[in-house]
């Protein structure tokens, strides 16, 4: 009989990680809701770059690097970013329990699949391009839940506004699909239903 994996346990506990969990949310969010989110938007960068920009990167490969990206939160729960990056040495340990949890989610697998998810799950693995739009699609991402705090006047969220206005205005100078994504989609991740209902633009 076959030796069972708990790789498939990591996945479908992902929607149990709370994200922004030292924060008041108006709208939940969990880490398997972000990480389609996360995969929705690197997937759209993608194509922008190809078609308008003469990139030649597989969207179907930033989507599936994507919805892996945080797979190690399933063991070490979602880590506010202030907290992470405010001090050189909580970066560097967090960083390393990350990898540790990553390759510890990559073990579960039987030996002869782990090649084909390595450079996936494991984030050192992943291709530097691919790496730098998922992160770009990540920013974004926490961007479009932060206008939707706001448009609820949470203001926990003014301050997370300002950080990630700073992050997005040094990508959309060097990334012509992140400007495009926020020219195009941005403004529009707040429309009400009626106002999709009514195929508003």
């Amino acid at each position: 009989m076959p030796i069972q994996s708990t790789f498939m346990a990591w996945i479908t506990r992902m929607p149990l990680i709370k994200r922004w969990a030292l924060m008041h949310c108006v709208q939940k969010e969990n880490v398997a809701e972000h990480s389609h989110q996360v995969a929705v938007i690197a997937h759209l960068l993608i194509v922008i770059g190809n078609k308008r920009y003469g990139n030649s990167l597989n969207p179907d490969r930033a989507a599936v690097i994507a919805l892996y990206h945080e797979v190690s939160e399933t063991k070490l729960q979602d880590i506010n970013s202030r907290t992470k990056y405010h001090n050189p040495e909580f970066t560097r340990a967090f960083k390393h329990l990350e990898k540790i949890a990553e390759q510890e989610c990559l073990t579960t697998l039987p030996e002869d699949l782990r090649d084909a998810f390595s450079n996936v799950i494991i984030q050192d693995n992943v291709d530097s391009e691919y790496k730098k739009i998922v992160k770009a699609a990540d920013i974004l991402a926490a961007y479009i839940k932060t206008l939707n705090e706001l448009r609820f006047n949470n203001d926990e969220f003014i301050h997370v506004k300002d950080g990630l206005e700073e992050r997005l205005t040094l990508l959309r100078q060097t990334m012509p699909e992140v400007n495009d994504f926020m020219e195009i989609f941005a403004a529009s991740c707040t429309t009400t239903l009626d106002r999709i209902s009514e195929n508003y633009q």
